[in-house]
């Protein structure tokens, strides 16, 4: 099979193991746009999520935060009375069952000033309208994962993957198979998408996650950045292959294509 054949045609979708991490999730929406509210309500219901509250004022999340515990938060800024940036500040100092909870900025104010601002809020993702289906779902996925990584974090922070083992402290890549232990080979540019695609364990992660945590030496999202992604996953997964020439043919490519903007590194457990 070829690569691009294997852009094509991933062999599993990760999406749908994701109603495994949203069941039992409540979500609060903030959006005075009915038509957005109505649509994210409808995604998340349909990603598996339990429950979602829609609001279009923020006095009325306040509220709501102090009777109902709430696992996501996805709040524009631009709504009427308190704006969704300062309802999320309050909802922080306030302490409470959802003052922690993650929150994503879902609103069209999206410059890097205003992203900024967003983040030191409080917010702990920023999404500038428009975002598809695919990119809300996954980073959605991927904050719950953060908040509950502390409880299930494995000794020293590494991440086991079937014969990978990869420490983010010294920033290393093992592969452990028949007793013998060595290091993989990679650039500090491979090794954080690596690290990124491995720390999801088997949760999608998009190519536009991708590029905001692994090349941030950019500080802008240029046209052609999915080819560059491309061509680097394409180099990444033959530079895997050839120094992992033990592992069995069935096993590459170790980082498969979910859906048209996602990645997944193959989960190896049990295989």
């Amino acid at each position: 099979m070829t690569d691009d054949a294997i852009e094509t045609a991933p062999e599993d979708d990760a999406f749908a193991q994701l109603r495994e991490v949203f069941a039992g999730r409540r979500a609060l929406v903030l959006e005075d746009d009915p038509a957005l509210s109505e649509h994210v309500t409808e995604r998340l219901l349909t990603a598996g999520f339990e429950a979602v509250d829609r609001f279009d004022r923020g006095e009325d999340v306040l509220n709501a935060v102090a009777a109902q515990t709430y696992d996501v938060l996805i709040l524009d800024r631009l709504t009427a009375g308190l704006d969704g940036l300062e309802t999320l500040r309050r909802l922080r100092a306030g302490g409470g069952p959802s003052a922690e909870a993650p929150a994503l900025m879902l609103t069209a104010l999206g410059g890097e000033r205003q992203k900024v601002e967003g983040l030191l809020g409080g917010a702990d993702d920023y999404l500038a309208k428009p975002v598809g289906d695919e990119e809300l779902v996954a980073r959605i996925a991927a904050q719950l994962r953060r908040a509950a990584r502390p409880a299930k974090a494995a000794g020293g922070g590494e991440v086991v993957n079937g014969p990978f083992r990869l420490a983010p402290g010294p920033r290393t890549l093992k592969l452990e198979r028949n007793g013998e232990s060595r290091l993989i080979d990679l650039s500090p540019l491979e090794f954080a998408i690596v690290a990124e695609l491995m720390t999801a364990r088997g949760q999608p992660v998009t190519k536009t996650m991708l590029w905001d945590r692994c090349w941030i030496e950019w500080n802008f999202l240029p046209d052609n950045f999915v080819n560059i992604i491309d061509a680097r996953i394409s180099a990444l997964r033959r530079r895997l292959k050839e120094q992992a020439p033990e592992l069995p043919e069935e096993w590459h490519p170790l980082i498969v294509s979910a859906r048209s903007q996602s990645l997944v590194f193959r989960d190896l457990d049990g295989a």
